[in-house]
């Protein structure tokens, strides 16, 4: 009798995000910042150089490019993305929200979510930047080096707090009190406004950010949540960072 073949494993689904507290900004305030981390992420990839004004599908997305960014047309962008009641007024502490994608299809396909310009402690100003799964696309970004300067533009731009990349399947294995609160990916930036990183075991790479703050790289290869010596290691990680007083929330807790 022939051995059935073993259905190959599912790969893990990685994401970029950045937050931050609140800070009260202005449309175009934010639109200055998209346009340069637009600008930062195009030198990261030929994947991320093309953006395209939000729209119903992906094809109609590309009669809407976004490349070169220009501030006034991502302004306004941010202007149609304030946050309201039906029918009711502004919540203007509650920011802006505004995505965008790069047109891609299959493999292909990027998106940046973006909730900015919030000054309420009841949501964290954020960006998130999915990664592709698999393809030739994914080979090349999901690659120690390339994120983390992902990461690292994300950070500089929005002048993050708190910033990472790792996998949904990882943030999915944490207790729901350290997913929905600061916690230790593959890679992780951390503000010098937090304080300064302790020093780390191998096989973790501290980078410093400009001046704005440190980068934390786990292991140079891939991170999965289905190795449990990278789980350990961004536990001991996250033990070390905690007791140092740079896990603290984005938000204020009551």
């Amino acid at each position: 009798m022939a051995t059935p073949l073993k259905a190959a494993p599912h790969p893990e689904t990685y994401y970029a995000g950045a937050y931050w507290g609140p800070r009260k900004e202005s449309p175009e305030d934010c639109a200055v910042r998209t346009a340069a981390l637009l600008t930062s992420l195009a030198e990261c990839d030929q994947l991320l150089s093309r953006w395209y004004k939000p729209s119903k599908s992906r094809k109609d997305a590309q009669k809407y490019p976004l490349m070169p960014p220009e501030v006034p047309t991502l302004a306004e962008q941010f202007r149609r993305g304030v946050n309201r009641e039906r029918g009711g007024p502004v919540i203007e502490q509650l920011g802006f929200s505004s995505w965008f994608g790069n047109g891609g299809v299959g493999a292909d396909g990027v998106d940046l979510r973006l909730t900015c310009g919030a000054y309420s402690q009841a949501v964290p100003n954020s960006c998130v930047l999915t990664l592709p799964i698999h393809g030739a696309s994914s080979e090349r970004l999901i690659e120690a080096s390339v994120l983390s300067r992902i990461v690292s533009s994300i950070a500089s731009a929005w002048d993050a707090d708190w910033a990472l990349v790792t996998s949904w399947e990882h943030r999915e294995s944490l207790t729901e009190e350290l997913r929905t609160g600061t916690f230790v990916g593959w890679v992780t930036y951390l503000s010098r406004r937090r304080g300064g990183v302790p020093p780390l075991p191998a096989p973790v790479r501290i980078e410093q950010v400009e001046d704005k703050g440190t980068l934390v790289v786990l292991t140079p290869e891939r991170f999965t949540a289905a190795n449990s010596e990278h789980l350990a290691l961004a536990k001991r990680v996250r033990e070390l960072l905690a007791r140092a007083g740079l896990l603290k929330p984005v938000l204020a807790t009551p």
